[in-house]
């Protein structure tokens, strides 16, 4: 039985937890080779064993342009070109009053000089109607109370998508963003220093959210399927949201 991404070549950085890892293995489902980044080395390690032969992990840091030189140079030698470049690294908090330069340069890094520079460096590597998606956050659109930097980052990753649409338009590349909710990750859980504390806070935006849960990584996965595969090929500079409705009522 063929997949949607039968024979794609696919990058997903961020892809060793969460929504990244769960995308990874939602593209290699779907019959794509996957290329995977990520900082650690054991959750590296880790994801190309749950992935076997269908996917190439690389130790990368998307803000570090270096990182990135080397990680397409790679991509070309191996695979000589990029189908769908999924930008998925980000992350960080602070509420006003605590915020630091240290904090605003690493979220910013991340989240934004990390997304650009990944999208900007893999264009040589992709074909013409190829498919760029970016995640941003229901934080971009919405007020989260010590999230201020975080959303200004995910903000600019929607501005991101509506130019680069018009700039590469003329090559049918399509740009689209996935912005998902409060999603069951170790990001997520990270948020809370123990076990009872984190309970609260999955019931706390449970309670938040219409559907009444939260969602887990598979479901934004196939929403990003979705905007890889030709299923979505009239589909460009849009935001879609995998949030159980908590931004949209």
């Amino acid at each position: 039985m063929s997949g949607k991404l039968d024979g794609k070549v696919v990058l997903v950085t961020g892809g060793t937890a969460g929504i990244g890892l769960g995308t990874a293995q939602r593209f290699v489902k779907e019959g794509a080779y996957v290329f995977v980044t990520g900082r650690r080395q054991a959750e590296l390690d880790l994801t190309a064993k749950l992935m076997s032969r269908h996917v190439t992990a690389v130790k990368a840091d998307a803000s570090n342009l270096d990182n990135l030189d080397e990680l397409f140079a790679q991509i070309k030698r191996e695979k000589g070109r990029l189908d769908v470049v999924y930008a998925n690294a980000g992350g960080g908090f602070a509420p006003i009053g605590e915020i630091t330069e240290e904090h605003f340069d690493r979220t910013f890094d991340t989240n934004v000089k990390g997304t650009l520079f990944t999208v900007q460096k893999a264009l040589p590597l992709v074909p013409d109607g190829g498919s760029i998606i970016m995640t941003a956050s229901t934080a971009g659109s919405t007020a989260m109370a010590a999230f201020s930097v975080y959303s200004a980052a995910k903000a600019a990753i929607r501005s991101f998508a509506r130019c680069w649409t018009l700039d590469l338009k003329d090559r049918k590349i399509r740009v689209n963003v996935v912005s998902p909710g409060p999603i069951e990750t170790p990001g997520l859980a990270g948020l809370a220093p123990n076990e009872e504390q984190r309970k609260g806070l999955y019931g706390m935006l449970a309670s938040q959210v219409p559907l009444g849960r939260l969602g887990q990584p598979d479901e934004v996965a196939k929403l990003v399927v979705f905007l890889a595969s030709d299923d979505s090929s009239f589909v460009t500079g849009t935001e879609l949201f995998a949030d159980g409705g908590i931004a949209q009522v």
